[in-house]
């Protein structure tokens, strides 16, 4: 996600000082009459893969583009790398425009340019003094880094399976090595082979590249295979926020269904059957 000059020189990430990466306070979000969140907190920690869920209405989407400004919440805080993500002042938005990278869950690629010129996008805005071959070579080696073949860079969107577009939308989000990675359900539509290996290059990705990953997902095994924490949305706020083995003990109906009904059960039982065959 990108909106600048291309004149702008990059903004390193702060230094960690121990406060969250993102510190959401008393978020209200309404649309008309309707509340989605009613005093939402939340914090984020410099290196974890965190985890939202929440059922239909609880305004996963509505959290994750308030974050990146994408929406003005009706009241509340939100600090991001330090920065008031509510500021109108263009060099802040800028700020954490440069920070943050966005997978959406269409991968949401300009249909009419390839994949190299998609990921070279954010390049141009950004560094737009940059020769074309080194931009080029950039890009390759954000595809590369994203999973994808070296020839999918020469390729439109429409010439791509579904998994191979989010892998191309992955290398877009990481065309300015941004510290903070936002995913919007990155597996679904993928069978599980597919979202497993997605997962797995998550995971790589962040741990070799010191992300923070924000991921919203309805994948229990997503949420079991690489989230540090998960945060879960109902009753208009986050009830819980805490690793896997707290959040299965929460005694709250949506999550108690969630996490033991019918699928987590049988999600269980697949990452049993895994594990005994590894």
């Amino acid at each position: 996600m990108s909106h600048a000059r291309a004149d702008d020189a990059p903004h390193p990430a702060p230094a960690d000082d121990g406060a969250p990466i993102i510190r959401v306070r008393g978020l209200v979000n309404r649309f008309g009459e309707q509340t989605v969140h009613d005093g939402l907190d939340l914090d984020v920690r410099r290196g974890e893969i965190i985890g939202v869920v929440g059922g239909s209405g609880t305004g996963k989407s509505v959290l994750m583009r308030s974050i990146l400004g994408l929406r003005r919440p009706d009241e509340g805080d939100i600090q991001v790398l330090g920065i008031d993500a509510r500021s109108d002042d263009p060099a802040r938005r800028r700020e954490i425009e440069r920070n943050t990278g966005v997978l959406f869950q269409d991968g949401a690629l300009f249909s009419s340019l390839t994949v190299g010129e998609n990921v070279q996008v954010p390049l141009k805005e950004y560094h737009g003094d940059l020769p074309d071959t080194l931009r080029y070579e950039l890009a390759l080696l954000k595809v590369k880094l994203a999973g994808l073949p070296a020839d999918a860079i020469n390729k439109l969107p429409s010439q791509l399976s579904g998994g191979m577009r989010k892998r191309a939308g992955l290398a877009r989000a990481l065309a300015l090595d941004p510290p903070l990675l936002f995913l919007d359900e990155p597996t679904a539509g993928l069978d599980p082979i597919g979202a497993a290996a997605f997962d797995r290059l998550i995971r790589t990705l962040q741990q070799a590249l010191g992300l923070t990953v924000f991921l919203i997902t309805h994948d229990l095994d997503t949420l079991y295979a690489i989230c540090d924490r998960i945060a879960v949305l109902a009753d208009k706020k986050v009830i819980a926020c805490a690793p896997m083995a707290e959040i299965e003990q929460l005694d709250h109906p949506w999550a108690h269904e969630y996490f033991h009904g019918p699928r987590a059960r049988a999600a269980q039982v697949a990452r049993e059957r895994n594990a005994r065959s590894a």
